[in-house]
C-alpha cells in the first residue's frame, strides 16, 4: 500500500494506492505540523484516524508533504514518528511546496509557486530545482496574505476600533471574540496560527464590503514586495498558486496581478489530486 499525503497546518488530505495505482480509499487528518505539534499530539491524530490505524502495517511506502517540513530537522523529527507508526514502509518528508510544484508545474516548465492557505511561502522551480530566498520565520513575523495573517489583521482592526460598525457587529455575532477567550487561545492552547486563520473565512464570506476589499489587497500587495518580487523572474514566468485563501480570493489576486504586470497561472485549492497522478506517472509508468 502507498500513501500520498499533503498536510497544510490546519488539515491533511490522505490518498492509499495499490501496487497497481488504484485508489483504496481517501481520508483526513487535522494537519501534522512538527513545527507547531509535539510527537504526542502527531502520534495521536495518526491514531485517531480509523484508516490509518487498521492499514499502519500494510503502508510500504509514504509519501508526506507538508507544513513546517522546510528544514532537516523538522523532516527527520516527523520521519521518525512514520517510522514508529507505518513500520513496514519507507518514508519520505518534504515540504509543502513540492507538492504545490508537483500539482501546478508543467514538466520541464519553469514557475513560481505561491501557497496562500494557514500560511504562507513562495518559491521559484526552473525545471528541475527548487530556489527558495526567503527563509520563514512563522507566523508571527512573516506569513504574509494567508489566513493567519488575515485573522490577525481582523483581530487587531476590531479591537482598535477600525471595522465599520455594522461589520464589527456581525463579526462579533460570529465569533467569540472575548479577550481573555482569545488571549487563552493565543497563548495557552496549541496551533495559535491555525485559531488565527479560522477568522480568514469571515474575511472571505464578507470580501465585499469596502473594507474588505482593502485589507485583502493590502495584504496581496505585502505578499508581492515582500515574496514574490524577491525574484527577477517574477514577471516572465506564470506564477501557480495552491490554497484556500488564493483559490477563494482569486477575484482579487487577479487584478492585483494585473496592476502589478505579474502572470497568474493555476489557482488550486487543494494539490493532492495533482499530486497522486505526479506519482502514478513515477510509479506506474512502466505497467
Amino acid at each position: 500500500m502507498i500513501l500520498i499525503v499533503d498536510s497544510g497546518a490546519t488539515k491533511a488530505d490522505w490518498i492509499a494506492l495499490d501496487e497497481h495505482g488504484n485508489k483504496l480509499f481517501v481520508t483526513k487528518t487535522l494537519g501534522l505540523s512538527p513545527e507547531v505539534l509535539t510527537k504526542e499530539i502527531i502520534r495521536e491524530r495518526l491514531t485517531n484516524n480509523f484508516e490509518l490505524y487498521k492499514h499502519r502495517k500494510e503502508v510500504t511506502q509514504l509519501f508526506f508533504y507538508g507544513a513546517g517540513c522546510g528544514t532537516e530537522r523538522m523532516r527527520k523529527f516527523l520521519g521518525d514518528i512514520f517510522k514508529e507508526y507505518f513500520t513496514s514502509a519507507r518514508i519520505k518528508v518534504k515540504e509543502d511546496t513540492y507538492a504545490a510544484i508537483y500539482a501546478t508545474v508543467d514538466p520541464d516548465q519553469q514557475a513560481i509557486v505561491c501557497i496562500l492557505g494557514t500560511g504562507s511561502n513562495c518559491s521559484y522551480w526552473d525545471g528541475k530545482e527548487l530556489f527558495q530566498k526567503v527563509t520563514s520565520l512563522g507566523y508571527i513575523l512573516m506569513d504574509d496574505c494567508s489566513g493567519n495573517y488575515f485573522g490577525r489583521q481582523l483581530l487587531r482592526d476590531y479591537y482598535y476600533h477600525k471595522i465599520p460598525e455594522k461589520l464589527a457587529s456581525k463579526f462579533s455575532d460570529e465569533y467569540d471574540l472575548d479577550e481573555d477567550s482569545i488571549k487563552n487561545s493565543l497563548y495557552k492552547e496549541p496551533n495559535p496560527n491555525t485559531y488565527l486563520a479560522t477568522f480568514a473565512r469571515f474575511l472571505i464570506q464578507n470580501k465585499d464590503e469596502e473594507y474588505s476589499q482593502v485589507l485583502i489587497r493590502k495584504g496581496m500587495q505585502l505578499f508581492i514586495d515582500n515574496a514574490i518580487s524577491q525574484y527577477e523572474q517574477a514577471k516572465e514566468v506564470p506564477i501557480h498558486f495552491i490554497g484556500s485563501i488564493a483559490y477563494y480570493l482569486q477575484d482579487e489576486l487577479q487584478q492585483v496581478f494585473k496592476d502589478n504586470g505579474l502572470n497568474l497561472g493555476k489557482v488550486l485549492r487543494r494539490p493532492i489530486d495533482g499530486l497522486v497522478d505526479y506519482h502514478k506517472s513515477i510509479l506506474f509508468d512502466d505497467e
